[in-house]
């Protein structure tokens, strides 16, 4: 199973939850680093850009999913979040199956993640100024 990106060397797992608490996960490594999505979707359910490490679909375990909603804006593409407290948490897409992006500020601190890239860059938010060294995508690559 190959996540796109380098691969973190975590010998540990990580939990994380939405801010109520209907949705606590624990991931398992490996993980991606960060990578900050720009795209229209992406800027509008999170509010800003997304800024996710993704895992292998196994690597993902649910402590409590009651509140987990999926949201469907296009044909295999789902956006993973709570449906009380709002909180945006995951993404998937059916044209890679293997890996789910998990949202970092998700996750309990520390995480030990570090942010590398940036897709859709050509879709940024005019407001947001992106910090120089990532490496920049125009779109999905």
């Amino acid at each position: 199973m190959t996540l796109i990106g380098t691969i973190l060397p975590m010998t540990s797992s990580l939990t994380g939850r939405c801010m109520c608490g209907g949705v606590g996960f624990t991931v398992y490594p490996p993980l991606r680093p960060v990578f900050n999505c720009h795209c229209d979707r992406c800027r509008r359910f999170s509010g800003h850009h997304v800024a996710a490490t993704a895992v292998a679909p196994n690597g993902l375990v649910f402590a409590t999913d009651e509140t987990l909603g999926w949201y469907q804006p296009a044909v295999g593409v789902f956006y993973g979040f709570c449906r009380r407290c709002g909180s945006s948490l995951f993404f998937r897409t059916d044209r890679t199956p293997e890996r789910i992006s998990v949202m970092a500020g998700a996750l309990d601190q520390p995480t030990g993640l570090a942010t590398t890239e940036a897709w859709w860059v050509d879709e940024a938010a005019d407001y947001h100024t992106r910090p120089a060294g990532l490496i920049e995508h125009g779109g999905d690559g």
